[in-house]
């Protein structure tokens, strides 16, 4: 869709190069940050508050190559919470991705209320100078208003369009910062006292005072991440995006500190010190000091660009928040409807709305800058600590055996910073141990179980996902009869995670113990060799690396529940006994109901191949519970080719127009996360159920149904299934889902048939 593609930012083709990527980062760190937040850094540690930025630019080196070689593993757009998708669990990926999102939308609320002070004290200026009173210019209430009205005015043009970012805003930043260093410099080499005497005492506020600026300020240095989030659209990413990023924090950190050396000495009025000119105007000090070295040019000078740097700010936050919440949505870790796009002009309106709703709750929360750089460089320096981990996973499911200095120095780093944060400003600890805890809630209530599904999916279609998050999945597939092999290899190769997922060959050589001890070659044992053999041609023939087992057991259901647990399968595929719709399943059921993994059964003819199946019917019970190892095997269906899935419900004859349209939303609301692709919904009358899946069934190459009605009752097979068992000959895959069903038969009795 055209939609998707605007807002992703996947261009179809990589048009940016080094200077592009790089622009990127120089808009996204310069500008905003230090002119909000130098007033803090200096009032909290005096003139070391240049030690402050640049221990953080160090910092932020660190990450920087963390997230370069994450690119290098992954070059394509999305940042922090793609990166995660591929080496976490899904789980642990969505709490990268709320991270991500609020650390884009607390620095909204910096930029936002920045611009807000920026624009009041520029107003307030001129007032005075035309003589009209302007007290009522610094009130709160005023700039908390201009905060929201800024935010509500990017709301609505990132609601209807997605435009660029605008090359011509970046340079001119660079050009004003400029200016100020070249004016400064020319009034340090006339200055008449030598300028170390500006910054004595270095340290009045100790070491603390250092690490609390860095904690108030590293945002500034926030924004070379915003290259990575393009990375599908540069060119040769493994070489650029890398370098796209350290130029860019270096090109920041040329400015910063020439900057802020000249307002820690020629800045501060003739007699009086930095901290002193911090502490009366901490929010607008680099407009001050510019005053005292460039006169009221200078003044206006970053006054007029702190204002453009906010709000040019503001609205990359803006959009890369949507954005964030955007592509969560897409995979239901956020609710569906956020990933919808807005008609022709391929906006997620509701997404940019919602984040905008959040920005302007906190801005209301927090209301002043120093608090909401904190809020922002806290949950930042989370996010980041969170892209070191991620490296070091990619790092070693990978196959990389070096030791990772620098990830877990930099993630060390972070960590340590952010918990100083936390408790030496525990306003903006409390925000982000709110923000965790309400996202916990949402996914374990709301959220996880389409997640699940769309992560079940996204897992069987991509080889590499399994492998990069460290799981390794079994599937056991237990072999009574040569006939049967290809089959129930068939079924197993497909149901197999791709890349990383193995097959366990079974045979069960079905003799008592005292039958251990004759020299006599049983027969048994010649049969198992049979069984394997041909198993193991037919595994060949799929290309699915196999394992075998022979084991000597009397009772088979119990030997394969032994083997099971032994191995940790995560999968049981298993050929359907003859007799299972005449009440045969005793050890089948027993089986189900006590092994901790997922069971495929199959019935199908001898000669019957799945990789020949195009068209699928999945009748549909109502409750959903074998949702996600259903989702896993459509998905895996369609891995090499689209397969045609039909999803039926039957309801009572004489049912309303309005509830037939009932079940059939309830239908799709139930399964769309389940179809990767396009599906059928079929609602049918029907008096008999058997009759009208048995009659769509003829029109099939395969039925999935689930064995389990619901967890604690009634048998695993109903009259529904036994029913399609005995009037359909097509084949037929039943499914129990782990997570649909007890793990363990009731006390003081067997299970129920």
């Amino acid at each position: 869709m055209q939609g998707d593609r605007s807002i992703l930012g996947e261009a179809g083709e990589r048009h940016l190069g080094l200077f592009g990527a790089t622009t990127i980062g120089v808009g996204a760190i310069v500008g905003g940050g230090i002119l909000a937040l130098a007033g803090v850094a200096f009032s909290t540690a005096g003139p070391a508050a240049l030690l402050a930025f640049a221990l953080n630019g160090g910092i932020a080196l660190l990450t920087a190559a963390s997230f370069a070689e994450l690119a290098k593993r992954f070059p394509q757009s999305g940042g922090t919470y793609t990166y995660a998708k591929r080496v976490l669990p899904i789980e642990a990926a969505f709490v990268v991705g709320w991270v991500v999102w609020f650390a884009s939308i607390v620095a909204g609320v910096l930029y936002a209320i920045g611009f807000a002070v920026f624009a009041a004290e520029g107003a307030a200026r001129l007032m005075t100078l035309l003589g009209i009173e302007a007290a009522w210019l610094g009130r709160g209430e005023l700039r908390t208003g201009l905060a929201l009205a800024a935010t509500a005015f990017y709301t609505l043009g990132l609601a209807r369009r997605v435009g660029g970012g605008g090359i011509g805003v970046t340079i001119g930043k660079v050009v004003v910062f400029a200016v100020l260093i070249v004016g400064g410099g020319f009034a340090a080499l006339s200055a008449p006292l030598p300028l170390t005497e500006r910054l004595d005492p270095l340290l009045p506020f100790g070491a603390g005072g250092v690490i609390a600026a860095m904690g108030y300020t590293f945002i500034a240095l926030q924004g070379f991440d915003l290259i990575a989030a393009v990375g599908g659209e540069v060119r040769d990413p493994q070489r650029n995006i890398p370098r796209a990023m350290y130029f860019s924090i270096a090109i920041a950190l040329a400015i910063y500190i020439p900057l802020l050396a000249l307002i820690a000495t020629v800045g501060a009025p003739p007699g009086g010190s930095i901290t002193e000119l911090a502490d009366a105007h901490p929010e607008s000090l680099v407009a001050v000091a510019a005053e005292q070295f460039l006169g009221v040019t200078g003044y206006w000078l970053v006054i007029g660009a702190g204002v453009l740097s906010m709000l040019s700010a503001l609205r990359a936050n803006l959009l890369g928040a949507s954005r964030v919440a955007f592509t969560m949505a897409r995979d239901r870790t956020l609710p569906r409807s956020l990933g919808a796009i807005r008609g022709a002009s391929g906006t997620p309106a509701l997404a940019v709305a919602v984040t905008a709703a959040m920005l302007a709750a906190v801005v209301l929360a927090i209301g002043d800058v120093s608090a909401a750089g904190a809020a922002s460089s806290l949950i930042f320096l989370i996010s980041f600590a969170l892209v070191h981990w991620a490296a070091i996973l990619a790092r070693r499911r990978s196959g990389d055996r070096r030791f990772p200095t620098l990830p877990l120095f930099g993630g060390g780093l972070c960590l340590s910073l952010a918990a100083f944060q936390a408790v030496a400003v525990p306003p903006a600890g409390i925000v982000v141990v709110l923000w965790l805890g309400v996202g916990g809630l949402a996914y374990f209530t709301v959220l996880a179980r389409g997640a699940s599904l769309a992560d079940a999916t996204a897992e069987a279609r991509d080889p590499d996902l399994a492998r990069l998050r460290g799981r390794s999945p079994l599937v056991l597939v237990p072999i009574a009869n040569p006939s049967s092999a290809a089959g129930l290899v068939g079924v197993a190769a497909t149901v197999r995670t791709p890349g990383a997922g193995r097959v366990m060959l079974l045979s069960i050589v079905p003799l008592p113990e005292s039958a251990l001890g004759e020299e006599e070659e049983h027969p048994a044992w010649r049969d198992a060799e049979t069984i394997l053999s041909e198993s193991l041609r037919r595994s060949f023939e799929r290309a699915t690396p196999t394992e075998t087992l022979f084991t000597v057991a009397s009772d088979p259901w119990s030997e394969i529940t032994r083997v099971v647990r032994l191995h940790r399968c995560e999968t049981v595929v298993l050929g359907a006994p003859s007799n299972l719709a005449e009440g045969g399943a005793d050890g089948l059921e027993r089986l189900i109901r006590v092994v901790d993994a997922d069971v495929v059964l199959l019935r199908a003819a001898r000669r019957w191949r799945i990789a020949r199946v195009r068209r699928v019917l999945v009748p549909l019970g109502g409750r959903g519970q074998h949702s996600r190892l259903r989702a896993r095997l459509l998905a895996s269906l369609s891995r090499t080719e689209e397969c045609e899935i039909s999803f039926l419900r039957t309801v009572p004859p004489g049912t309303t127009p309005e509830d037939r349209r009932r079940a059939e939303r309830e239908v799709r609301t139930l399964v769309r996360n389940e179809a990767d692709g396009q599906f059928d919904v079929l609602i049918e009358e029907a008096e008999d159920p058997v009759e009208a899946i048995v009659r769509h069934a003829a029109d099939s190459d395969l039925v999935v149904m689930g064995m389990v009605q619901r967890p604690g009752a009634g048998p695993l097979l109903g009259p529904r299934v036994r029913g399609v068992i005995r009037s359909s000959d097509t084949p037929l895959i039943l499914i129990a889902s782990r997570g649909a069903r007890p793990m363990r038969p009731r006390r003081g009795g067997s299970p129920r048939k």
